[in-house]
């Protein structure tokens, strides 16, 4: 493998890319990466990003060592790059966003629109159910708030959006703990926030469209939280439906380490969106199109069409479909990150 030059085949390490984001954060990215510059406002780092920021028409693109946006490459090569199955369904595109996301400060509540509400509003393809791995903490309780406890009103979630009432808003969701290896599944529309402290790896479907409830202090205007169609169309996008009790349970995991080479994160409920493996030392990685994030140790990622390459913790790669099936050896632990399944 090589970090300067791509020939359809090789898997490619990936430095940092972080845009500038409007909340604090980026000191375990770059502890993780093994980096001394901590970019104040860097609390993301977009791995293998064909996705821009909202509004952007460059910003979050991931830019390969021979100079081209990987976006590029992927229409060029689809193929070799995405595989045929994949192609067949999604077309030149990925389908997939990856990012580190490191809350410096807390997130505000926020939500994300479904499929058909983006397609109706925004003229997207996706929305964005995301997911997150939990892969660090920090601090004495490490939080995340996730979909409302009872069943809301419409006007109750539009009163507080008006008042900008954060304390009503987090009062409502549901809150936990949770710490490294936990993971978390958030389907569209459910409102979030995540505490200071809290290091994920998040998957997600590929936009950067966000519903921010809670935009003051966080945003510069309302139209910001509302990414310009007015909170009274946007606030549309909200799940209104109780999360509480044993539903909580069906969207957050505390995952074990169980000592398999490889251990599916998600299951067969999010396969539709994306889908995630913990792999370490032993692991035979099918042939796929994927982003590798190296969480700790050491070790050697061996790929049927494009040889051998070290892989250590910090490491970030993108794994094109054309370099075959693969194995990993060594005590490195790692998360792959896969797009959905093409079945």
């Amino acid at each position: 493998m090589t970090d300067t030059a791509f020939d359809g085949l090789l898997p490619v390490r990936l430095p940092a890319n972080q845009p500038e984001r409007f909340y604090r954060g980026g000191a375990a990215i770059a502890a993780l990466r093994g980096e001394y510059e901590v970019r104040e406002f860097g609390p993301e780092d977009w791995v293998a990003s064909c996705t821009t920021l909202h509004g952007s028409p460059d910003l979050g693109l991931t830019v390969l060592p021979d100079g081209r946006l990987l976006r590029e490459a992927v229409a060029e090569h689809p193929d070799d790059w995405l595989g045929a199955a994949h192609v067949a369904r999604f077309g030149a595109d990925s389908a997939l966003l990856v990012k580190l996301l490191d809350a410096g400060q807390r997130l505000p509540v926020h939500c994300h629109p479904s499929d058909e509400f983006a397609a109706a509003h925004f003229g997207s393809r996706y929305g964005k159910t995301e997911a997150w791995v939990v892969v660090g903490t920090s601090g004495p309780s490490a939080t995340v708030h996730i979909g409302f406890t009872d069943d809301v009103s419409p006007s109750a979630v539009a009163d507080w959006v008006a008042r900008q009432d954060a304390a009503a808003m987090l009062g409502a969701l549901n809150s936990t703990t949770v710490r490294a290896g936990d993971t978390v599944f958030v389907p569209a529309g459910v409102p979030h926030a995540i505490d200071a402290g809290v290091f994920i790896v998040e998957l997600q479907q590929p936009t950067d469209l966000s519903v921010t409830l809670e935009w003051q202090g966080f945003l510069s205007d309302a139209a910001g939280g509302h990414l310009g169609i007015g909170f009274e169309k946007a606030l549309g996008c909200v799940d209104l439906s109780g999360w509480g009790g044993g539903r909580l349970g069906t969207l957050g995991r505390r995952q074990e380490d169980t000592g398999a080479p490889v251990r599916d994160l998600f299951g067969e409920s999010a396969s539709g969106f994306f889908r995630a493996e913990r792999v370490q030392g032993g692991a035979e990685l099918a042939a796929s199109f994927g982003v590798l994030v190296a969480l700790s140790g050491a070790g050697v990622l061996h790929t049927e069409h494009a040889g051998d390459g070290p892989v250590a913790r910090g490491d970030t790669f993108v794994v094109p479909h054309g370099a075959g099936a693969a194995t990993v050896s060594g005590d490195v632990v790692a998360l792959r990150c896969l797009p959905p399944s093409p079945s």
